[in-house]
């Protein structure tokens, strides 16, 4: 996790157009929305990936999931992964006195339940899953489940299983 702190009285987020364009920013975010509302899961991963997300083959993005709008060259999304409906994958954090970035590694065949919310930093392993509702502040170990705000782990596979 990359720390950078923010001088001044007001807090980190007032900071954001001296940490990346507003522009790129502003570009990023028409992209998300189109991404968001598309029905076809081609064109989700050919727009995202023109802002600079790494998508796998065969990534299924849900209806309103979002990657990052800031930093979406920091999400890498692996093939045959699933970022379920109104997914959230962060790789910044604004807080009071800094912000914070971290990349977000979505690996093989993970699945990101709807609702759910990625903090900064954080890999889902391959074949893990994410269930939804679910807050990830920390690593997801491959083929394991984790659940709950934040999540923990409910389950472990030792072997790999698609189903």
């Amino acid at each position: 996790m990359e720390r950078h702190p923010t001088p001044g009285t007001r807090n980190s987020l007032w900071s954001w157009p001296a940490a990346k364009s507003p522009l790129a920013v502003m570009r990023n975010y028409l992209v998300i929305v189109l991404a968001r509302v598309s029905p076809s899961l081609r064109l989700k991963n050919w727009l995202l990936s023109r802002i600079g997300v790494t998508v796998g083959t065969g990534v299924a993005w849900g209806l309103e999931s979002t990657p990052d709008v800031f930093w979406p060259e920091r999400v890498t999304v692996g093939d045959d992964a699933i970022v379920g409906y109104d997914a959230t994958l962060l790789c910044h954090e604004f807080l009071q006195a800094e912000y914070r970035l971290g990349d977000v590694v979505v690996e093989d065949r993970a699945m990101i339940g709807a609702g759910a919310v990625v903090l900064p930093g954080v890999t889902i392993g391959e074949g893990a899953r994410v269930a939804a509702n679910s807050l990830v502040a920390d690593d997801v170990p491959p083929h394991t489940t984790v659940a709950g705000v934040p999540a923990t782990v409910v389950s472990a596979k030792s072997g790999v299983d698609d189903d």
